[in-house]
């Protein structure tokens, strides 16, 4: 026989149809009486009850009572994944929640207890049970009188494919035979990936979840207008096999034609179509088009981006084998100019604004400035940036300036620094290659003003392998910076270096919705003892994203006045496990954690200070917002941490 199976109806429970409501229960309860009555039924799937129940006087005859149910609990006996099927779908699990003015009467309930194992058997048929039992009985009554019933599932065994008949058809077939690479390519990838293979258990999901993926992934590969044109089960219930056959009609292969650009006002065309990334003739992926939508929605030039081809709108010729459709780019572009304001507070630094201006047009140049100003009580500084529009790899130039003043208890540090390079940045990996022009003050109380610089040349790269970016849950990142160059200072002799630091996030889930998250930092400079290096290049650690319970680069080296210095070694990490405080938000996480870490002149006066703590995370859209309370064994007090940004 040819079976499709279907899960059985079910009857909506809105408060506000009533009356559409009653008239589906009493057809439900006609069907109930008349399978009751069937002699054909077998006695498993049948029930009495005996139900204690409440007497109500019947309104439209006050001689008549009614006796009525006030509530009953159901328990399902059955497998996890098939006990929550039950419980979804069973008429008798979803009446549990009935409103008080539409309590079931005795009889009412003891129909709903008749069909339920028919209508069970229905549902397990659709998870590929054909031979189940089931039947219902009553265990007797809770401590509150509640009524306590329970359906017995005896599954039997689950049905298994015997055959699995896939057939392509179409101008995929005849393109392979003819041993075309694409074509010979993609039926087999199809053939390999068909999930429905023989002696693997068949389920109504399983079926349409295989043919979907089958579908999408033709349409995805150059054929949008696949269709299936044969689909059929086979049960053999008695044997709890089934032979399943499918046909493919995969329709033309088609190629992307001309290239057309909507929606551009300020831009130039151009910084459009050196990102498309495939060339005039390409057989049709998706995901080309997807890599081109993200690709320029990475200029930052644009709010919105939409790359698409209308296979609806072609009509191929009878017998054609290629189609040629058009691509069109729908773009929204960012405004011109743009300036944002930003009022925050921090727990090292305090009160702090900033403002940040973005000209997509500078000039009316063909390249991107962005300049970002910000004023706190103990760090202040102005960051520039010049970049061109992305190349065709993604690979932009960049010229960027960036001043800042610290003040450190009673030492002021100036420090300023210039980059010219390029960076290429994609979703997987960043690289951004450079030469770095760096000057630096060291003023302190007392004591003569060190003028330090450096000229050096660096590569940074940085590789994700996570499940999102801004909220990871699993997977990890790193980062490597390497430099060497040249330093001078007024204070020390002037020399060689090399610079190297590496950090790594790693990002785990736990059983019970626990989170573990670590982190690894190390960095090491190599330079002759008496080589004097600027600050910005030496290493300190402590504060919120370094080691918690202490301030800001409180870590590290010191002089003989107890000025900080910064080390040529630095090695710091932490573990935190996480979990959220309520089911109800669960973007609202409790957290503990231990920090450690230390930056020193070598590796041998390295001796890492450590901390515990408390925290709370809050996973909003833009990031996760941090709250933490910690301890370190080097500190005589608890720190708070935290930081909150509001844009206006």
């Amino acid at each position: 026989m040819s079976f499709t199976p279907t899960l059985p109806p079910t009857m909506p429970m809105s408060t506000t149809a009533r009356l559409s409501r009653a008239l589906r229960l009493l057809l439900l309860l006609t069907l109930a009486a008349a399978m009751g009555a069937c002699s054909l039924l077998p006695t498993d799937r049948r029930t009495q009850l005996k139900v204690a129940a409440t007497e109500e006087p019947d309104d439209a005859n006050p001689n008549v009572s009614r006796r009525r149910i006030s509530a009953y609990e159901l328990t399902v006996d059955a497998p996890p994944e098939l006990r929550a099927l039950l419980m979804e779908h069973l008429d008798l699990a979803r009446f549990r929640d009935t409103p008080e003015d539409l309590r079931l009467t005795a009889a009412e309930l003891r129909r709903l207890a008749a069909v339920a194992p028919e209508q069970a058997t229905r549902l397990l048929e659709t998870a590929g049970y054909f031979n189940a039992k089931v039947k219902i009985e009553e265990v007797g009554d809770l401590s509150d009188g509640v009524r306590n019933l329970r359906l017995v599932v005896d599954t039997g065994p689950r049905a298994l494919i015997r055959q699995s008949d896939l057939r392509i058809e179409g101008p995929m077939k005849t393109a392979a035979e003819r041993g075309d690479k694409l074509a010979v390519a993609l039926e087999r990838t199809l053939t390999q990936s068909w999930q429905l293979q023989p002696q693997s258990g068949f389920s109504q999901g399983d079926w349409a979840a295989a043919k979907n993926a089958l579908l999408t992934r033709a349409r995805a590969q150059g054929y949008p207008l696949a269709r299936m044109v044969h689909s059929e089960a086979v049960v053999q219930a008695d044997d709890n096999q089934v032979d399943i056959a499918v046909t493919l009609e995969s329709g033309p292969l088609f190629t992307l034609g001309e290239l057309t650009v909507d929606g551009l006002k300020h831009q130039p065309e151009e910084s459009v179509r050196r990102l498309a990334g495939y060339s005039l003739h390409q057989p049709y992926n998706e995901k080309l088009l997807l890599d081109f939508q993200e690709r320029l929605l990475g200029t930052q030039l644009f709010d919105s981006v939409s790359v698409e081809i209308q296979p609806e709108s072609v009509t191929p010729a009878a017998g054609a084998e290629t189609v040629e459709v058009p691509v069109t780019v729908k773009i929204r572009e960012s405004a011109r100019q743009q300036v944002t304001t930003s009022v925050g507070y921090h727990s090292i630094d305090g009160p702090n604004v900033g403002i940040e201006h973005t000209n997509r047009k500078p000039f009316g140049l063909n390249i991107r400035e962005r300049t970002k100003l910000n004023i706190g009580r103990d760090k202040s500084s102005v960051d520039m940036e010049l970049s061109s529009h992305p190349q065709p790899n993604m690979q932009r130039s960049l010229a960027a300036l960036y001043l800042e003043r610290v003040k450190l208890n009673e030492q002021i540090d100036v420090n300023l620094r210039t980059r010219l390079g390029f960076a290429r940045e994609t979703e997987p990996e960043d690289r951004l290659y450079y030469v770095e022009l760096l000057r630096a003050w060291e003023r302190q109380p007392n004591v003569q003003t060190t003028v330090a610089g450096a000229v050096s040349l660096n590569e940074q790269v940085i590789w994700r392998r996570l499940d999102s970016k801004l909220l990871p849950t699993k997977g990890w990142s790193a980062s490597l910076l390497v430099g060497s160059g040249w330093a001078n200072s007024t204070t020390e002799a002037n020399g060689a270096f090399g610079r190297a630091q590496a950090k790594v996030y790693w990002y785990r889930p736990l059983p019970s919705r626990w989170l573990l998250s670590t982190r690894l930092e190390a960095g090491q400079i190599l330079a002759k003892d008496n080589i004097g290096l600027p600050e910005a290049l030496r290493f300190r650690t402590g504060g919120d994203d370094s080691v918690r319970g202490y301030g800001y680069n409180e870590l590290g080296p010191v002089n003989a006045t107890g000025a900080a210095t910064g080390g040529r070694v630095l090695l710091d990490g932490s573990v935190e496990v996480s979990h959220p405080l309520t089911p109800r938000i669960p973007q609202l996480m409790g957290a503990v954690f231990v920090d450690a870490g230390q930056a020193a002149q070598n590796w041998g006066d390295l001796k890492p200070a450590w901390a515990y703590g408390l925290g709370l995370r809050y996973r909003s859209p833009v990031g996760v917002l941090r709250f933490d309370f910690a301890k370190g064994n080097l500190a005589d007090k608890w720190r708070l941490h935290f930081s909150v940004a509001i844009s206006l």
